[in-house]
């Protein structure tokens, strides 16, 4: 599908988005569809596609799929039939977005000057450097004009329309540099984020912020993207008053040749110090990997990802694995053409992408193990979009499993409390001992963890900001399984069960046997009020409490 037709079809789909929704014209066959719904006894996607089409889509005037829940919503709000949970969730389009506890929201920064020169990275008029306009996140941002307030209302709204739940948002803010920005647009763009939360405007950042503790669309995770070289005890600083709680940043690679070779402009050793920054602060460190660089091999790409397990000062918590894209008008493009670079083929990035996911440790989470780039784009090399699970089920194949966090998600499974068991990683970094505190299923699914940071009596003082220093830091704390309302009450899901206050306990244990007077902790913007329940209280920058 060319760009044209891309166009014209998203038109055509946002035109019946926008289209009032009258239930009465198709309140009988929306009635019948619930009544088949609810009989069918093995539930799958395509079930629901097939019944839609059934009961549906005949008539003059058919409700279109994506508002099916829409209509359901405003059936049960005229009191025409009860709320239940089970069939809202089968209603649902695309479940997993919400299926790892919260509802994520990506919005996109307006086009402006990178100081990267990397000889990979595309640039294209009016979008920030290294987006494309047919991504689907770009175009989106694109189509509300890069503005924040529209791009997050617009989001929620979309994310409502499908049936999920849109109480719990982690705001991933996407687009060039995050740290080369304008001090004033950063503070105007986090402030109209939570503005659309909030459903209101606010007179400042700060007004923003503290509305947001008690808001309909409360923020529980906030990402930021950056550079290691960017990374200094100030800009930690800044990064956690906007409310930042996890920074995501583009290693690529841990060979400085190979860093130097496609200009990346950036060390390992900036890659390094940038890491003992944010995790003294508390971040949870969410690392970019690129195998297929101009100058790595297969071989050195597979040694290159075990260094970053093998080194204490990186360790990461969240990892994406994107393989180096040959796209036209760059300059690794242009070594392309010269002889001087070759992509892998989709079999030998398979073999190599086995090979790194099973040196993945428990503690991580690998979201991604390629960037959505569109087919069209890519002049050689893989284009599989979904190349992750070509991954895991020749895994499968060969008896071999991925024991990052995302492959062992409970997801939508119900558990009881009692066949849950409490599991403690421990592992050392540059700066601090980790504990990974889990809570696992008899089959090694994970419904719950907590990270616990405790630094070392040699940790560099100048590292540490002092309203932290010298306490315990919990970095994160999350409940898996599908993503509940604020107040609802647990029906087997692992949200709301109580899990995290466990273990906070057991993290405030560990902290006090380990000498720690003081337990902090990184709280997002709307996780306050759950904090403060808890015995915690807001300082400048963090919650803390003593133990």
């Amino acid at each position: 599908m060319n760009f044209e037709e891309r166009e014209r079809a998203r038109r055509e789909w946002q035109a019946k988005r926008n289209v009032p929704l009258d239930v009465d014209v198709q309140r009988d066959a929306l009635l019948a569809l619930f009544d088949a719904v609810r009989a069918e006894e093995e539930w799958t996607r395509q079930k629901l596609n097939q019944l839609i089409t059934r009961y549906i889509h005949a008539g003059d005037r058919p409700v279109p799929k994506e508002r099916i829940v829409d209509a359901y919503r405003q059936l049960v709000a005229r009191g025409v039939i009860p709320f239940e949970r089970a069939l809202l969730e089968r209603l649902q389009l695309k479940p997993i977005r919400t299926l790892s506890g919260v509802t994520p929201v990506a919005v996109m920064t307006g086009p402006y000057p990178c100081p990267g020169k990397c000889i990979f990275c595309p640039e294209a008029e009016g979008f920030p450097k290294s987006y494309l306009p047919l991504e689907p996140g770009a175009q989106r941002a694109e189509e509300h004009r890069f503005d924040p307030y529209a791009q997050t209302f617009a989001r929620i709204r979309t994310l409502e329309t499908m049936g999920h739940s849109t109480d719990k948002i982690e705001l991933l803010i996407l687009g060039g540099t995050w740290s080369v920005y304008p001090r004033a647009y950063q503070e105007w763009f986090v402030q109209r984020c939570l503005d659309a939360m909030n459903e209101r405007d606010s007179s400042s950042l700060a007004e923003a912020q503290r509305l947001n503790e008690t808001a309909a669309h409360r923020n529980v995770g906030m990402v930021m993207e950056t550079r290691p070289d960017y990374v200094t005890l100030d800009e930690v600083r800044r990064l956690r008053a906007l409310g930042a709680t996890k920074v995501q940043m583009g290693a690529q690679s841990l060979d400085d040749e190979i860093l130097a070779a496609n200009k990346r402009g950036h060390t390992v050793a900036d890659t390094r110090r940038a890491m003992r920054l944010l995790r003294l602060a508390g971040f949870k460190l969410h690392l970019h990997w690129m195998p297929n660089l101009l100058g790595a091999t297969l071989e050195s790409d597979r040694a290159d990802f075990a260094r970053l397990w093998g080194d204490p000062a990186l360790r990461p918590d969240e990892l994406k694995i994107y393989p180096c894209s040959l796209l036209e008008g760059t300059e690794l493009y242009a070594r392309w053409q010269n002889g001087e670079y070759q992509p892998y083929t989709e079999a030998e990035l398979i073999e190599l992408l086995i090979a790194c996911k099973a040196m993945v440790p428990p503690y991580c989470r690998i979201n991604r193990v390629v960037r959505d780039i569109p087919a069209s784009y890519i002049v050689a090399g893989n284009t599989t979009s979904d190349l992750r699970l070509v991954v895991q089920r020749e895994m499968r194949a060969r008896g071999l499993a991925c024991q990052c966090i995302r492959c062992r998600e409970i997801r939508n499974e119900k558990i009881t409390r009692a066949e849950l068991r409490l599991d403690v990683l421990t592992y050392p970094t540059d700066v601090t001992t980790e504990h990974f505190l889990s809570f696992v299923t008899p089959r090694h699914r994970l419904a719950a963890f907590l990270r616990l940071s405790l630094p070392l009596p040699d940790a560099p003082c100048e590292d540490i900001l002092d309203e932290v220093r010298d306490c315990a830091m919990i970095r994160e704390v999350h409940v898996y399984g599908r993503a509940l309302e604020i107040g609802a009450e647990s029906t087997g899901e692992a949200q709301h069960a109580g899990l995290g206050a466990e273990l906070i306990e057991h993290a405030t244990q560990i902290a006090r046997a380990n000498g720690f007077k003081r337990l902090a902790v990184i709280a997002a913007i709307g996780t306050r009020e759950y904090y403060r329940r808890l015995g915690f209280e807001l300082g400048e920058l963090y919650m803390a409490k003593g133990i």
